[in-house]
């Protein structure tokens, strides 16, 4: 007897977008778009005004929830800032 089911749909894209970013990866695009500097004076941590580096910055969010927090509103502030700078150009 052969199914009669429907073939199963796709998925739609989740979102949410922080889903599928690694924390590297959205440490990394802010440091591209605020600098360290920048980084630094928007989330208030050490390891992004003392001789930062993405590798001590990844220690010290991984260990410390309410960072990683903070790391991750500024990076979806970040993206609704471009979209707004895109959408008036």
């Amino acid at each position: 007897m052969s199914d009669t089911r429907p073939a199963a749909s796709p998925k739609p894209p989740p979102k949410d977008p922080l889903h599928g970013m690694t924390l590297e990866k959205i440490l990394t695009e802010l440091v591209e778009h605020y600098g360290w500097v920048g980084l630094g004076e928007r989330v208030q941590l050490r390891c992004f005004v003392n001789e930062p580096s993405i590798a001590s910055s990844l220690k010290v969010l991984r260990k410390t929830p309410w960072a990683r927090e903070k790391v991750e509103g500024l990076y979806l502030f970040m993206l609704r800032e471009r979209r707004r700078q895109s959408d008036r150009s």
